[in-house]
């Protein structure tokens, strides 16, 4: 079984991924590729860094996110360039993750995905089930530190409005209370798909 875990930016999905963990699911995490790709040490980076400047590197030559964040979230043509870079390294790692768990667990695989862009990509023709996470728009905000307000709403107006990705979802989780009410929702979605099987 794999279960592809989506929402909007900082509504909880690493946190929903986590907990699905707990229950023996091996996890996938798409932002941690997009990590590992961004590594000095990798042809990504160079490409990355070619095609978008030496404006978005630290001191010590590493990329910053939120620079690079900046610069393509302003610009939908860059945003562009840099998922035709990103989007098939990201997803040729994720199958080449699968492969490798379904090899370890066979028929007892359990895997859950980690990804922003699930609905967007060809992520979505792995996975067996979608789950959406549903946040309200100051729960994003407040639970988002590395961005800014603005940075948030100008994401949020580049990524698939959520009203489209529950048109996709097997379940909704929502996301506007505590850990206990998610884990709760994570839980009975666990018990839901065992009785599909």
């Amino acid at each position: 079984m794999i279960i592809g875990i989506t929402g909007s930016i900082g509504s909880g999905k690493s946190t929903v991924a986590k907990i699905f963990s707990k229950y023996r699911y091996n996890r996938i995490d798409a932002d941690e590729i997009s990590h590992q790709l961004m590594n000095k040490d990798s042809e990504t980076y160079d490409k990355i860094v070619l095609e978008f400047g030496s404006e978005i590197l630290d001191k010590d030559k590493n990329i910053v996110r939120p620079k690079l964040g900046d610069l393509v979230f302003n610009d939908i043509k860059k945003l562009k360039k840099l998922n035709k870079i990103m989007h098939p390294l990201i997803l040729k790692e994720i199958k080449n993750k699968i492969i490798h768990i379904q090899k370890r667990f066979q028929d007892k695989t359990k895997i859950v995905i980690d990804t922003p862009l699930l609905l967007e990509t060809k992520t979505k023709n792995l996975v067996d089930k979608v789950v959406v996470i549903k946040a309200n728009k100051n729960k994003i905000i407040k639970r988002n530190k590395k961005f800014s307000k603005k940075q948030i709403e100008r994401i949020l107006k580049n990524q698939m409005p959520l009203d489209e990705k529950i048109k996709y979802a097997d379940f909704v989780i929502e996301n506007n209370q505590d850990l206990n009410h998610l884990e709760i929702q994570v839980k009975n979605i666990i018990k839901a798909i065992e009785k599909i099987k």
